[in-house]
């Protein structure tokens, strides 16, 4: 509304308050759960408490790192229970609303939500000593693999990209057990503060190290070997979508490329579609791939020409 107009020209909807409140109440039709889930319950996970529970569980993998406590030799054992023993209590509920919400029945009765959940919280807790030693040979790739990094301590404590892995492999394990929804929420907080996009369905072995990180993407059926390097700006996507009947992508399929042990991927490469790059592979930048790659093999963007104009003759 411009400043000289006046008001009582303008029309006027003969709505309420009430009338919006109901309409915004109303199922809106994002899917199967949108619809008829939220409009019976909003027993939903909460983002800020998956949130604090991922940055809990950080300072647990690496006390000290993660928090503002001085964690002395005598304190670091209280510490790492007490956090944890913090995570349970949140991820035993955030896994069961997953549950619930997924099973789009009434959260009045559970349908074995509950245990489900619990089973799924202790299994997950079982994997950290060995997720904790996984994340250590990828500090430890980034150290190998960066003349500029001066000590492990500067890459846990600094590099987005590490940050990146650290939030993947705790939601990768999540997903792995079957709790539904967290570990997406997961990775998408992990790529809002990064740059990094790695849906939680990805297989990544150990000493993955992303190098300065911003715009890397790796979808959700990728399967990446060990001692793999990748530079900001890589892409690892899909080709194409295969539809359903209605016209629908299928989910679920292998459609993003395989990563074989020792591959670097230079900053900028594009590579889609289920195909493979062999063991030692290195694939320069700004490269556009859709095609398999032998072990060993090298694949790199034609030379740029350079030319000498005199006074702008040639131009």
């Amino acid at each position: 509304m411009s400043c000289r107009e006046n008001p009582s020209d303008l029309p006027v909807d003969p709505v309420t308050l009430g009338d919006v409140v109901d309409a915004l109440c109303e199922p809106w039709g994002g899917g199967a759960h949108n619809g008829r889930g939220l409009h019976r319950r909003l027993l939903l996970p909460s983002r800020d408490q998956l949130i604090d529970m991922l940055l809990a569980l950080r300072s647990a993998l690496f006390p000290g790192f993660f928090s503002d406590w001085d964690i002395s030799a005598e304190s670091k054992r209280f510490f790492v229970g007490a956090t944890l023993d913090r995570v349970l209590h949140i991820l035993d509920e955030q896994v069961k609303r997953g549950l619930c919400f997924s099973c789009d029945r009434d959260p009045q009765v559970h349908h074995g939500c509950d245990d489900r959940a619990h089973q799924i919280s202790r299994a997950f807790l079982g994997r950290l000593p060995e997720l904790r030693r996984v994340l250590a040979e990828d500090v430890k790739a980034a150290y190998d693999g960066d003349p500029a990094a001066t000590s492990l301590e500067e890459i846990i404590f600094s590099y987005p990209g590490l940050r990146a892995i650290i939030d993947y492999r705790i939601a990768h394990e999540l997903h792995v057990l079957g709790a539904p929804l967290i570990p997406r929420i997961l990775t998408e907080y992990a790529h809002s503060l990064t740059g990094v996009d790695i849906h939680p369905g990805a297989t990544i072995g150990e000493r993955f190290f992303i190098d300065h990180g911003t715009g890397v993407v790796i979808g959700e059926t990728c399967v990446i070997g060990k001692n793999v390097r990748v530079y900001q700006g890589v892409t690892l996507g899909a080709k194409s979508f295969p539809l359903d009947d209605k016209g629908r992508p299928i989910k679920g399929i292998p459609r993003h490329p395989v990563v074989e042990d020792d591959v670097i991927i230079y900053s900028g490469a594009t590579i889609l579609g289920r195909i493979t790059l062999g063991k030692g592979a290195v694939i320069g930048g700004n490269v556009w791939l859709t095609k398999s790659v032998p072990p060993g093999g090298s694949v790199t963007q034609t030379l740029a020409r350079m030319a000498l104009f005199d006074e702008g003759a040639g131009i």
